[in-house]
């Protein structure tokens, strides 16, 4: 498997988006800022790094990588602004993007019937 190929699977938008992966991808964004969040109140700075890193993968996985996840990661870093819900932000706006996406795709042509065939 080339290079690109590989790049492309990893990279790739699950088609159709269903409403299950949006949740699910809802759910893990909502708990990571949560989880980020109740760590920094307790004072444990724990490890809110390996918290972003999971939490993108499996964000990435589940509605496909798009480039807003990317200045998320990084706004992670900065102090005080990473105890703002930014992933379940851009989850919200990467799902938005995905939707208005998929309702502008031309829908695709039915594939053609196929013709019976005649035994002699």
């Amino acid at each position: 498997m080339k290079l690109t190929e590989k790049m492309h699977h990893w990279f790739r938008v699950p088609q159709p988006l269903t409403r299950k992966r949006m949740l699910f991808a809802l759910v893990i964004a909502v708990g990571a800022d949560g989880l980020q969040l109740l760590l920094t109140t307790i004072g444990w700075l724990g490890p809110n790094q390996i918290i972003d890193v999971v939490t993108m993968v499996i964000v990435s996985r589940l509605i496909g990588f798009h480039w807003l996840l990317l200045p998320t990661f990084a706004l992670e870093l900065v102090p005080f602004v990473d105890d703002l819900p930014t992933w379940t932000a851009c989850a919200i706006a990467v799902i938005t993007l995905r939707k208005r996406e998929q309702r502008n795709r031309p829908p695709t042509p039915p594939l053609p019937s196929p013709k019976p065939t005649i035994e002699i």
